[in-house]
């Protein structure tokens, strides 16, 4: 049986071991620089992977495709060693197309009131 686990949960370990392997193939170094260039080309993927909570806070007119409804949610979570509140833009199904903003705490107290403020 496998032990999956939310990258939230394993978000330092998962980087450690992503720069360590970028280091293997390009060079001391270029790991922890390659590593950050993953998470932004797929910052929405991960910081909705990430996320320890959300709610829904409406839906979304400014569509990418006029066939699919989306919504609005704010998420709470952690990342690469920091927490975050995120407003995300996601379809029915639960996928994340777009994030609207982003701010980032580096206490997980700051961040959940901010979550519960907003």
């Amino acid at each position: 049986m496998a032990n999956l686990q939310p990258i939230s949960a394993a978000s330092e370990r998962v980087m450690t071991a992503l720069v360590a392997g970028l280091e293997l193939e390009f060079g001391r170094g270029a790991g922890e620089a390659l590593a950050h260039r993953f998470l932004k080309a797929e910052e929405v993927d991960f910081h909705w992977e990430a996320r320890i909570e959300e709610r829904w806070i409406g839906s979304y007119a400014g569509g990418f495709d006029d066939e699919i409804e989306l919504d609005r949610a704010r998420i709470v979570g952690r990342l690469d060693g920091r927490w975050f509140v995120a407003v995300m833009i996601v379809d029915g199904d639960g996928n994340a197309h777009g994030m609207m903003g982003k701010r980032r705490f580096g206490r997980r107290g700051d961040a959940l009131k901010a979550f519960a403020d907003a």
